[in-house]
């Protein structure tokens, strides 16, 4: 591994310097600064454990992490919260506290209060998964403008200021899903649509993504119906029942949001398991079931633990050690499950 000591050579300033820039201790000039971090990173260099430590423990940080609904409501959110602990457990030994909140999907006025209180009870940054609307908007831009640092993650907002989004390409996953479906109705489908919210921009990506993709490629699927289910499997049963009802032709379900063991269990009361083509999202236990049933013909995932723990670590690493995250977007895998690779 490369040494401080190499890092200075290279970057032609004192070893004093180099220890300054990566542990953020004192004012270097913003071009030496700059250089230093440069270096640091295509030598892919790591600061040890002990002067983490003892950066971190002086600082006490406390970081923010405000999720959608609560892992109740979204089982997706079980293996984010899962890691958001475990990282949160490490994190503890150099001096790092994370205050974990949940807010629904469908009201940013109380996530913009929950970001309130998250500010003003003294937190050092913030992870948030956001709803893309003008008051949530307005309050990101606003913190980042005062040089507050925010990650967003699993979704995103556009032009908001956060320091990096990591998540899935959504658009890229909503073409996925095109292609998925495409294979396994043979070209020909016609085709109902179950998003969580359209004021989530994850859920409107994925549904652009696919919507378009199909459009210019996959000419022979066809969206007949959407509806809005606010990731809430009851609201999903209801809103999945009415659909299938109202456009008998439907023969396909693209479910491009959570809620989808509520929209499974209309699809099975009204007799319909096994006759419909489903692509889903997020591989969790419930839909896994329902993949074995033949239910559900394939679901999308979306590394749920990445998503947990590398805001943590993103934040960690501005605040602790003054390291910029080196790319704007730290996009997850996606990973496609059906009854033979589960």
């Amino acid at each position: 591994m490369p040494t401080i000591k190499e890092i200075a050579l290279l970057a032609g300033v004192s070893r004093g310097t180099v220890d300054r820039v990566l542990n953020n201790r004192g004012s270097v000039d913003p071009k030496k600064a700059k250089k230093v971090l440069e270096i640091a990173r295509a030598l892919e260099y790591t600061p040890n454990i002990a002067g983490k430590t003892l950066a971190a423990k002086k600082k006490q940080l406390k970081f923010g992490y405000i999720l959608f609904g609560s892992t109740s409501s979204n089982p997706f959110f079980e293996d984010v919260v899962r890691a958001i602990k475990n990282r949160a457990d490490e994190l503890a030994e150099v001096g790092v506290t994370v205050d974990v909140r949940f807010t629904t999907i469908d009201k940013p006025e109380a996530q913009a209060a929950c970001i309130d209180e998250l500010v003003a009870g003294g937190v050092d940054g913030l992870v948030i998964t956001p709803i893309n609307h003008p008051l949530v908007a307005d309050k990101l831009r606003e913190l980042s403008g005062s040089g507050f640092p925010v990650v967003t993650a699993n979704t995103d907002v556009p032009g908001c200021g956060r320091i990096a989004y990591v998540g899935s390409d959504y658009y890229k996953s909503g073409e996925t899903a095109a292609g998925m479906m495409n294979l396994i109705t043979g070209g020909s489908a016609n085709i109902g649509v179950v998003i969580g919210s359209p004021l989530v921009l994850c859920h409107s990506e994925r549904l652009s993504g696919f919507t378009n993709y199909i459009e210019k490629v996959f000419t022979g699927l066809k969206i007949l119906a959407k509806a809005v289910n606010n990731d809430d499997d009851i609201d999903s049963f209801r809103v999945t029942r009415d659909m299938l009802i109202r456009f008998p032709e439907i023969d396909s379900l693209l479910l491009a949001a959570a809620g989808v063991l509520g929209a499974c269990r209309a699809v099975k009361d009204l007799g319909l398991d096994g006759k419909l083509a489903i692509v889903c999202y997020d591989v969790v236990p419930t839909t896994c079931d329902l993949i074995r049933e033949g239910v559900i013909s394939a679901a999308l995932g979306q590394q749920p633990a990445l998503q947990g723990a590398k805001p943590l670590d993103l934040l960690f690493d501005y605040l602790g050690m003054g390291v910029t995250p080196e790319k704007e977007f730290y996009y997850t895998e996606t990973e496609i499950k059906i009854r033979e690779n589960l």
